[in-house]
This record gives structure tokens, C-alpha cells and sequence, in this order.
């Protein structure tokens, strides 16, 4: 709970009347909006970072729930801009906890002496952009103001949590919770009755842990998914040596990959081999930790058709091998999307909780939630169910949900939010036609999110220095290159797997929004391309004045 507010920290800015003035204003302090603050300081710009919570971190200090952690490999997921910074921490586990992922952030942030330049408990209401002196006034919610000529906000993907407006919600007498916004003291569970609503990749880790301790467990699931065990474990001494010393070959290693992950797919096609050859792969890479079974993969199982369907089915078998009820198990098998047409949750005993006496899992696509009641929740069929805790596991609104969250008006007082109500119309995710000086960074960048936001940032700061350096004032999209990437996303998304299921990747899991892909269909190593040549070519696609 944030109590009070901090007082806003020295950043060299300039004061006009009651509004501090700064050349950058970045909107989060997690592992983006860290690593931009670090940039622009570098750069020379006086910059302040706008944080709505009381601490560093981002993604890692609001999910705090039980079970939270990586699923890309911890060394792979850390910043690479310092040596140094790389020698001195140790990751303990090769998938580390929420926990560790907060300390490792909050080192960041003291090592680089960015505290200072971060304003806390500071959640940005609006950002208006003030045509005549080319200055963005950004409010916060307790009515403090501040302008910067340039705007970056690094506010996530998946940070505008959403709960479905269930009849009753208000009435709920128990403790209830959005996994997003898991309270800092944790949540008593021991013995107590628990329902939690959905079973994606939140629910698939948070439900193994709390099934220790519940005396039990409710889960109403919507739909199945294809969930594959993480395998982690404690990184020994040996290999943290190894890693030290091979930092640049990992780091080489993920940008060359179309996600930014360390797993590169298999040229072979699943079709081209005998099917001993084939299931010795499956066995092998099931076996093998993390997204391997994903992306290490015969490249044509990442493709809709014939490949990724056998596939599927191995790990629908797979599934059913762990769940002792055969008619518990069909239900937690997926039917109706395609293998990897959704980011993969990877699981630490999660299918094995379904053979728990305690555990129940209700079905609430054949029979949905009713209301929310005072003592719990009553499905449509006139079922009542009591529980102590509520947990809402019910997923985001993606890329520009958090956007959303803030009234944005650029010139000509055009809102955003409002721009964006068919789908972002942007240019390469960052920039939009009439919000000059404004890069929505949250929507540029996706895969293992550290690997590919670190170019982003790098890219963004460097055209805010060259905009100062050239002595230009502004720079902006064209409406021209924002409409052929429009077009490029919607042509370019048509047959990507990512878009054939009904996922947070094209924002179908909110009801009225817009059936759109929210992010590029290109590689992580495309886009870098792109970009690159954008800024060889004297930023082409926008104009500088």
C-alpha cells in the first residue's frame, strides 16, 4: 500500500512556475525505463523517471506472488551494457525467483546512481503535448506537473492488469487479489479456502506453490493451455564460472535468434526425418529445461500445418501422463489453438496439483461465472462456492492497455487513446504521427525482454541526441511510414502463428478491443535491421524540424 509520496529528487531541472522542467521525462523505472535512465544521464540530458510504485523493478516488483520467476535463462536476461556490472552479480538459480530479480534491479539502480533521478509513487495521469513551446506537461496523480521536451515510456507490455467486470465484484467480503498487485506482507493461505480464476502463465506458477498450503483449492479455468516443465535448478559453481566467462557468446548468441533467446530452432523439418529421429528429438528436448522444447525445436513446429499438430499432440499425451483422472486430464488439454500460438507457460509440478484430493478444477467455459458474491463466486449453472481468498489470475491488456492508462494528447489535442481504438498506429511500435517527441518504447519490444530492449533504448537515445546535436527541435513520424506500417503489421501478422489464437499478442482476451497484432511480425534481429537503416538514412519515415 503506498502511503506517501516522495519528494521529487534533485535532477538539475529548470523551474517555470510551479512546473520542473526536464529535456527527458522517462515513465517507469523498470527494466526498460532503468536502463533508459542510465542512457540519457550518460548522453548529458537531465532526465526523471515517473514510478507509480514505492520501489525499482518494474514487472518485478508488482508481481509478487508465489511461484513468480524467469523463463528465459537468468544470465540471459540481465543487462550486458557493463563488464563489470556482469562479473559482480551472481544469479543463483538458471530461472530466478521474483525475489532475486527485484535485488538484482535495486543493485542496478544504486550502482549506477539512478535513485536519485526516479520519482516514486508517482503514477502519470496525462501527458499533453504543448504545441507553441514543443514542451510535453506531464501530471501525475496527486496533481504534481513537470515538462521535458521528449518523452520515453517504458511502462511494460503486460502491465495493465485486467479483471473481467464480473456482477458483484464489490461485494466480495474475503481477500481478493489481481496476482499483478500481490501485497508486499504475502497472503496468508495456510488452511484457508482458495479460488483462482484463470490458468495461464501467472496461474500455471502461482498454483503449484499455494496448493502446499491451502486446505483448498478451487480453479476455474477458461481455457487449456500447452504448459511444459521449467526444470530449473541452483546454478553450481562450475557454470557460474562458465557464464563469466562467456558472456559475449551468450549475448551473440540471443540476438541472433528471432526472439532474443539463447535457442536457436532446429532447419530441419519435423516431415524430412523418420519418426524414430523425430520422437528422439521430442524425448530429448522434453527433458531439457526451459523454452528449448519451444525454440530449439524442428523449425516447422513453430509453423502453422502438419508439424506443429504432431507436435501438439505429443504434449497433449505428455499432459495426460501426469493427470490420474482421465477426465480432469482432457480438460486441462488444449483443443482449440495451435502449439506456440501463445508465449509458452513453463511449470514446476503444475499438471501433478490436479491429482491433489484438495484441488478441483471447474470448467467455466461450459459453465461460466455468474457473479461474484459476498462469500465467493456462483456460476451460471446455480453453483455456490465459499472461499477465504480470491485470486484473479486474469491475464493483462496488452501493449496498449497501459498506454490507455494515461490520457494522451498530442497536437491538435488528438488523444491517443482514441488513435489507437482499431490497433496502434504507429511507426516501428515507438512513434506516432501528431506526438512528436513521444516514443512508446512498452510497444517496440517483445521476446526475452531485456535482449531486445536494450537495442531498442540504445536506438531511441541516440535519435534524442541526435535531434540535439543536429539542432533540430522535433522529431515525429510521417503519416506516410505510419501507414505503410500499419499495413506491413496487418499483412505481415496474416500467417504468423502468433496471431491464429485468440491471445493477448492480437488483445482478443479483452472483450471490445480491436483484433489486431499489437506487435511486430518481424524477427528481433529484422527489426534491428530496420531501425538501423532508418537512422543510416537520416531517419526516414520522420521528419526533424
Amino acid at each position: 500500500m503506498v502511503t506517501s509520496v516522495q519528494e521529487t529528487p534533485a535532477a538539475t531541472p529548470q523551474s517555470g512556475g510551479n512546473v520542473d522542467e526536464f529535456e527527458v521525462i522517462v515513465i517507469g523505472a523498470g527494466v526498460t525505463g532503468l536502463y533508459s535512465l542510465y542512457r540519457l544521464r550518460n548522453l548529458g540530458f537531465s532526465a526523471m523517471s515517473f514510478e507509480e510504485g514505492d520501489g525499482v523493478g518494474g514487472t518485478w516488483y508488482w508481481n509478487r506472488y508465489p511461484g513468480a520467476r524467469f523463463d528465459s535463462e537468468s544470465y540471459t536476461y540481465g543487462y550486458s551494457f557493463s563488464e563489470e556490472l556482469l562479473q559482480e552479480w551472481e544469479w543463483k538459480e538458471h530461472y530466478s525467483a521474483q525475489p532475486e530479480n527485484e535485488r538484482y534491479l535495486n543493485y542496478v539502480a544504486d550502482k549506477f546512481d539512478l535513485r536519485p533521478f526516479i520519482r516514486f509513487n508517482s503514477r502519470v495521469a496525462s501527458l499533453v503535448y504543448d504545441e507553441a513551446a514543443n514542451r510535453w506537461v506531464a501530471t501525475t496523480d496527486d496533481g504534481y506537473q513537470a515538462r521535458a521536451q521528449f518523452v520515453m515510456t517504458a511502462i511494460g507490455i503486460l502491465s495493465a492488469r485486467y479483471v473481467p467486470d464480473f456482477e458483484g465484484i464489490e461485494s466480495y467480503e474475503g481477500v481478493a487479489t489481481h496476482t499483478n498487485r500481490w501485497p508486499k506482507e504475502g497472503i496468508d493461505m495456510v488452511g484457508k479456502k482458495v479460488g483462482i480464476i484463470g490458468t495461464g502463465a501467472t496461474a500455471v506458477q502461482i498454483i503449484p506453490e499455494i496448493a502446499k498450503e491451502v486446505s483448498h483449492l478451487t480453479v476455474f479455468q477458461r481455457t487449456a493451455n500447452y504448459c511444459v516443465p521449467l526444470r530449473n535448478s541452483v546454478i553450481d559453481e562450475e557454470t557460474q564460472e562458465y557464464i563469466k566467462s562467456h558472456y559475449p557468446e551468450i549475448f551473440e548468441q540471443c540476438m541472433a535468434t528471432p526472439g532474443s533467446f539463447m535457442h536457436m530452432f532446429d532447419t530441419r523439418s519435423a516431415l524430412a526425418v523418420s519418426e524414430e529421429e523425430k520422437l528422439e528429438q521430442y524425448e530429448r528436448l522434453w527433458q531439457e529445461p526451459g523454452f528449448k522444447k519451444w525454440l530449439s525445436n524442428f523449425y516447422d513446429v513453430m509453423m502453422p500445418g502438419e508439424a506443429n499438430e504432431d507436435y501438439a499432440e505429443f504434449v497433449r499425451n505428455k499432459i495426460r501422463e501426469r493427470v490420474h483422472d482421465p477426465e480432469v486430464a482432457e480438460l486441462l488439454v488444449p483443443k482449440n489453438h495451435m502449439f506456440g500460438s501463445k508465449r509458452l507457460p513453463c511449470e514446476s509440478g503444475y499438471y501433478e496439483v490436479y491429482n491433489q484430493d484438495n484441488v478441483r478444477l471447474v470448467d467455466v467455459r461450459k459453465d461460466p461465472i455468474a457473479c461474484i458474491t459476498p462469500r465467493g463466486l456462483q456460476l451460471e449453472g446455480g453453483e455456490d462456492f465459499d472461499f477465504d481468498v480470491l485470486i484473479f489470475a486474469t491475464g493483462y491488456d496488452a501493449v496498449t492497455g497501459p498506454l490507455n492508462l494515461i490520457h494522451i494528447e498530442g497536437i491538435g489535442g488528438e488523444v491517443l487513446k482514441e488513435k489507437f481504438a482499431n490497433g496502434p498506429r504507429t511507426y516501428m511500435g515507438m512513434s506516432s504521427y501528431n506526438f512528436p517527441n513521444l516514443f512508446t518504447i512498452n510497444a517496440a519490444s517483445v521476446g526475452n525482454f531485456p535482449r531486445s530492449a536494450e537495442p531498442l533504448v540504445e536506438w531511441v537515445t541516440d535519435a534524442i541526441a541526435h535531434v540535439r546535436d543536429s539542432g533540430n527541435q522535433r522529431i515525429m513520424a510521417t503519416h506516410e511510414a505510419e501507414a505503410a506500417w500499419v499495413q506491413h503489421m496487418r499483412e505481415g501478422g496474416e500467417n504468423i502463428l502468433r496471431t491464429q489464437a485468440d491471445s493477448w499478442f492480437v488483445g482478443a482476451n479483452i472483450p471490445g478491443k480491436a483484433r489486431v497484432l499489437l506487435t511486430a511480425p518481424d524477427t528481433a534481429p529484422a527489426m534491428r535491421a530496420k531501425r538501423a537503416d532508418v537512422a543510416a538514412n537520416n531517419y526516414e519515415g520522420f521528419t526533424l524540424d
